[in-house]
């Protein structure tokens, strides 16, 4: 008899053996389920937030937009959301719209808008794995603003506007104070602009804000600072709401026709108001004194250090070039307390993105608004006791020197203007 080998010869399965490969495959299958319920329904979900999030925003935008113009601003908002996708059937989806907010931080303010809505999405797999339905909530929040007749930048007295600023370049710090210079305010605080996280508000070395009062220091990005002692407030406020960038304010509508400045050909240290065409810079040689008056300068205006320029109720008007005011010089300086220039001093229009340089001596002093959104400002240490009896507005703020700069901010000494209505998505 011929002998089989070993290995010809099947083994029977062992007893409970069987059907152990099916429930591996079951379980197999449920994991594949559960894997591509979460590929195909997560990705889904990720989708539907997304949409929901953008359609909550455009409904409150929409709903603002049409709050400021009159009309019914929650029709508005619907459609918007219906134009979305949403359209407010009570299965799928609610949409929940709220004047003022019924939460956060803008609860019972009334010139904000919220909407919510919560979107219910059906999977696909999800009800294999007990998921059979996805929940989203976005909720989106405006401000309304209407147009007002008013102070500028809601009264306060340092206002940078850039909307960016970069820590490494020395031109280009949003608001940047050093050296040894101190700025103390009092009536008004200081607003920063810019949404850099690490440096729109930037302190160093012995640079200090000092405020007299509960003015704040408010900043739409983050802080830079050295020396925490030396600012009072501390901690100050970051994380604000931009200000759209150019600023939704009626600029100043003035000017000086066919007015020509000339000098007082008998005294000759003073001059009347008009245009100059910056043949030389301004005020010309020997000319220490302003009658009452606008002045449309074209080029450079420069009181050098040592000299004297005196002149009540002057509006300076720089189309183009620079102001600069040099240390020791004597400079008094106050706006028109009347008529449409009332409280505006020295106005650089948003094109002119020239300099401003602020300095004088302990007899120096200047009321009014000095506003230049486009233009660069530097305040200079000049220990006067008067100071800036003044709102100064710029694109970039650099603070230095080695001397106390006051600065006292009444809105009965400084321009006023429309503020235009203004739409803001806050969350």
């Amino acid at each position: 008899m011929p002998i089989i080998p070993e290995f010809s010869k099947s083994k029977p399965y062992k007893k409970g053996e069987r059907g152990q490969a099916i429930i591996l495959v079951v379980f197999s299958i449920i994991g594949l389920i559960g894997m591509t319920a979460l590929a195909i329904d997560g990705g889904n979900a990720l989708i539907d937030r997304r949409r929901t999030e953008t359609a909550a925003s455009a409904a409150a935008l929409t709903g603002a937009l049409a709050r400021i113009e009159g009309g019914d601003w929650r029709s508005a908002a619907l459609a918007s959301a219906n134009a979305n996708g949403y359209n407010n059937d009570g299965v799928s989806n609610i949409i929940e719209m709220n004047t003022p907010p019924l939460s956060g931080p803008y609860a019972g303010n009334s010139e904000y808008i919220e909407v919510i809505i919560t979107s219910h999405l059906s999977t696909y797999f999800g009800p294999v794995i007990g998921v059979p339905l996805v929940t989203n909530v976005a909720r989106a929040v405006t401000q309304t603003k209407p147009s007002a007749y008013g102070e500028m930048f809601e009264g306060y007295a340092i206002v940078s506007l850039a909307p960016h600023s970069d820590c490494a370049e020395e031109k280009k710090k949003s608001f940047w104070i050093h050296s040894e210079a101190t700025l103390s305010l009092a009536g008004g605080g200081i607003f920063v602009n810019s949404d850099n996280t690490e440096c729109a508000f930037k302190q160093m070395g012995s640079g200090s804000v000092r405020m007299q009062d509960t003015s704040p220091i408010v900043v739409v990005g983050g802080e830079d600072i050295q020396k925490a002692e030396l600012l009072t407030p501390y901690p100050i406020q970051t994380g604000a709401v931009p200000i759209p960038y150019p600023p939704a304010i009626q600029m100043p509508k003035v000017g000086c026709g066919s007015k020509i400045a000339t000098v007082d050909p008998l005294t000759k240290t003073s001059m009347t108001p008009g245009a100059w065409d910056g043949d030389e810079d301004f005020p010309p040689e020997g000319v220490t004194h302003l009658e009452p008056g606008t002045y449309c300068i074209q080029g450079d205006v420069i009181i050098e250090g040592g000299s004297q320029l005196e002149g009540k109720g002057v509006l300076l008007i720089l189309e183009d070039g620079n102001f600069l005011a040099g240390g020791d010089a004597t400079v008094w300086l106050t706006a028109p307390q009347h008529g449409k220039e009332k409280g505006l001093l020295i106005y650089m229009p948003i094109t002119n993105k020239g300099r401003i340089a602020l300095n004088g001596n302990v007899d120096s002093r200047f009321r009014g608004s000095i506003l230049a959104p486009g233009a660069d400002i530097r305040i200079n240490g000049m220990d006067s006791k008067y100071g800036f009896h003044s709102q100064i507005i710029g694109y970039y703020i650099e603070v230095d020197g080695q001397d106390n700069i006051p600065i006292y901010y009444n809105d009965e000494d400084n321009y006023d203007t429309y503020n235009m209505p203004e739409v803001l998505l806050s969350q």
